[in-house]
């Protein structure tokens, strides 16, 4: 990766649940426009690996943003900067329409003075018509699927720098899936840059540009998603697993 290109790289990055330490001096990179993934398995330290990076959990180790070094910020500094979550729960609000949910995530375009931010929902609604069609059906009413794609949809109302995902595709029956892969590549064509916690090696591989193998904490593994398919250790201990719906 060409330095100028670089967008985030995160350096010895050390994080956990009280005293129990999770991740073990991580390092990972993101370039502008690319996606990158982080596959492994369970209790590996991936969906910790975001909330660290988003300021939700405490962490030690530098996380240079735009070459900045945003490891002291605040959750709401770095949403301010750019980042944007979307966690594995969806954290929608469910007495909420679905418009009023997407609203809510024009929070840091409206903050920087950005007047044409409402715009953005027609992008959304471009991207997920089924949202458009439900607009002002509350949120707790839709399917697995439909609540995915919002929880995206909100997301990209902060017209995020870096958007971050957090196992997308789970619990989701295959069909969804594809689309929300679908959707992956679509943002990245757009030039949006993502950073993609995925349990589904095998669909998160065919999406990505550069991808990280984590294990208890540590990177076992790394470089282009199109090399390690390919390679026997990653082949055999998680794509057959990745047939498997979700």
């Amino acid at each position: 990766m060409k330095a100028p290109d670089l967008l985030l790289r995160v350096s010895n990055l050390h994080a956990g649940y009280g005293k129990a330490e999770v991740l073990s001096g991580l390092n990972l990179s993101l370039s502008r426009g690319n996606v990158v993934t982080v596959i492994g398995p369970n209790g590996a330290g991936k969906s910790t690996t975001l909330n660290a990076l988003m300021g939700v959990l405490p962490a030690k180790g530098q996380i240079l943003f735009e070459g900045a070094d945003i490891a002291a910020l605040s959750l709401e500094e770095r949403v301010m900067l750019g980042l944007a979550l979307v966690p594995e729960t969806r954290a929608l609000f469910g007495s909420m329409s679905v418009q009023d949910n997407l609203l809510l995530g024009g929070f840091r375009p409206m903050r920087l003075g950005q007047r044409d931010w409402r715009q953005e929902m027609a992008s959304v609604f471009e991207l997920f018509p089924r949202l458009e069609e439900r607009r002002m059906q509350l949120a707790g009413t839709l399917s697995g699927g439909e609540r995915q794609m919002l929880a995206v949809g909100r997301a990209l109302m902060s017209r995020p720098k870096v958007l971050m995902l957090d196992e997308p595709s789970l619990g989701l029956a295959p069909q969804i899936v594809k689309e929300v892969f679908r959707i992956v590549a679509r943002l990245r064509d757009s030039g949006v840059s993502i950073l993609l916690i995925e349990q589904n090696a095998r669909a998160a591989l065919e999406v990505a540009d550069y991808a990280y193998v984590l294990e208890t904490g540590e990177i076992a593994l790394e470089g282009p998603a199109s090399e390690l398919a390919r390679d026997p250790r990653v082949i055999e201990t998680y794509l057959g697993a990745a047939r498997k719906p979700g």
